[in-house]
């Protein structure tokens, strides 16, 4: 069943790459239906490496130690607002 959250895409692949997916996914335990969940996640680590690669590449000419000073500055800001803020009772 199909939620109204899911958007139904039509994928294009070799046939090689079918039969090594489905070959893989058997061999996990995966069912014919697990095959969405595996191409949601493969999309979303992909969507996540190229974010790290851009940052890395738009950093590359920064000093190693500037920018974990920069790092450091911005996980304090985050922590101290973190721990500062009233809890929120549901």
């Amino acid at each position: 069943m199909q939620s109204e959250e899911t958007t139904r895409l039509t994928v294009t692949v070799s046939r090689e790459t079918d039969l090594a997916l489905r070959a893989y996914l058997g061999a996990q335990g995966m069912r014919k239906g697990d095959l969405s969940k595996f191409i949601e996640d493969a999309v979303r680590w992909r969507m996540f490496d190229q974010a790290v690669q851009g940052a890395k590449a738009r950093n590359a000419a920064l000093d190693p130690a500037d920018l974990q000073s920069a790092i450091d500055e911005a996980c304090a800001a985050v922590r101290s607002e973190m721990w500062s803020a009233p809890l929120k009772t549901l």
